[in-house]
């Protein structure tokens, strides 16, 4: 739905299943047209579309993804934006660390993520500029020592500057500006402010200026192109768990001339220790350890972030704590439930900066994809779900 700045506000499809593109497609033609009569009746409501590797391929860049835009236009949708980050499987069977794989290391990375490209800029309505999420290059606990990790960025850095390059043949070709935005992850190579910094200017910066170089485009003006096509995908919850304030991140990136590709509205698990109730309290937390994805757990430590892989390796441990917070999305609209918290404030500070500063994103995308591994107590019917966080999230923007 657009609101008023121009904000796109949809929510992310890889809430429903995708192993294919027909159960793809079924899951959309089930979901959307409900969400839309119920927020968007009288009004063309834009779709954060998320397409698995096999769906992408399925779908292709001829007669069937023609079939699905007129289906969208006949319907009153449209697509901004893309989620780009799980190539493979992401319901019905545990996915943890595979989220990553392939990693920017790999050529099947940029494969994919070029074909998404090519079919958002079918998809994507004129005027309107496009935006594909992808993975903080690779996880953290995949490679050893800094040597290994600096030729992880490095292959990593080379594959995205390609994937700008591309950018910039396509929006000269067709018009369409269409941006890559790295998303940032507990664990990730890639996880906060000054890593995504020390990337830009150490690896993806130098490999742009190689890559641009060879179509003739040298020095600045690459450096210039690269920060046009890579911007970075904020996602609320995931900043959360790096205990650092929007307010901060938004400042950091924008002097080193990185923007803000998209906004993704999403609240992790908060913790609070309370003595009274303590063992309430890591029960209440063990009904958020399940086995499809990485529950990563943060704590500030003497001034620094200590991550814990997953929610298993916290609650073994039932140590003293003031504060965690863990990698679980919860439902936007609820600041509490029972005895633990949300990260909703750190929402509500996102939106408070976005509406003083409307040019740090057009693109919002609600981004709770557990709701079929939330604990049984938090479970209702899912388009009503999804309403009611469209309808909390817009009443926050406007």
């Amino acid at each position: 739905m657009l609101l008023k700045n121009n904000f796109h506000l949809s929510y992310c499809s890889n809430i429903h299943s995708g192993t294919n593109w027909e159960v793809t497609f079924d899951g959309l033609k089930n979901n959307l047209p409900k969400v839309k009569d119920a927020f968007s009746p009288d009004a063309p409501f834009g779709v954060g579309l998320r397409l698995s590797n096999l769906a992408s391929e399925q779908l292709g860049v001829e007669e069937e993804l023609d079939t699905f835009k007129s289906w969208l236009y006949e319907n009153g949708f449209y697509v901004f934006t893309m989620n780009g980050f799980p190539y493979g499987n992401f319901h019905g069977q545990p996915v943890k660390d595979e989220v990553h794989a392939p990693d920017w290391t790999s050529l099947e990375r940029l494969k994919y993520t070029l074909r998404l490209f090519d079919q958002l800029s079918v998809l994507l309505p004129e005027g309107v500029e496009g935006g594909i999420s992808t993975s903080p290059v690779s996880y953290k606990h995949w490679h050893k020592g800094d040597a290994e990790v600096k030729k992880v960025l490095e292959r990593g850095a080379a594959n995205i500057a390609k994937a700008a390059l591309r950018l910039f043949q396509i929006e000269n070709e067709t018009g369409k500006h269409m941006h890559l935005d790295l998303e940032p992850e507990p664990d990730g190579l890639l996880e906060n402010t000054q890593e995504v910094l020390s990337f830009y200017r150490n690896y993806l910066v130098p490999a742009a200026v190689a890559t641009f170089g060879q179509a003739g485009i040298f020095e600045l003006e690459a450096e210039k192109l690269v920060k046009k096509y890579i911007n970075i995908c904020y996602d609320v919850c995931h900043f959360a768990l790096a205990f650092e304030e929007p307010k901060h991140t938004f400042q950091q990136l924008a002097n080193a001339g990185i923007k803000i590709g998209k906004i993704q509205i999403s609240a992790a698990l908060r913790i609070i220790q309370d003595n009274r109730n303590l063992q309430e309290i890591w029960d209440s937390l063990k009904a958020f350890d399940e086995p499809t994805y990485l529950h990563q757990v943060t704590e500030m430590v003497n001034g620094n972030v200590k991550t814990y892989s997953d929610l298993p390796e916290i609650l073994s441990q039932q140590k003293d704590f003031a504060e965690l917070r863990a990698h679980f999305h919860v439902p936007i609209f609820l600041a509490h439930f029972g005895l633990l918290y949300s990260t909703q404030d750190q929402i509500v500070a996102t939106l408070e900066f976005l509406k003083q500063h409307p040019n740090l994103t057009k693109h919002l995308e609600i981004e709770t994809y557990t709701w079929e591994v939330l604990p049984a107590a938090m479970k209702i019917p899912i388009v009503d779900s999804i309403v009611r966080e469209l309808n909390w999230a817009k009443m926050h923007i406007q």
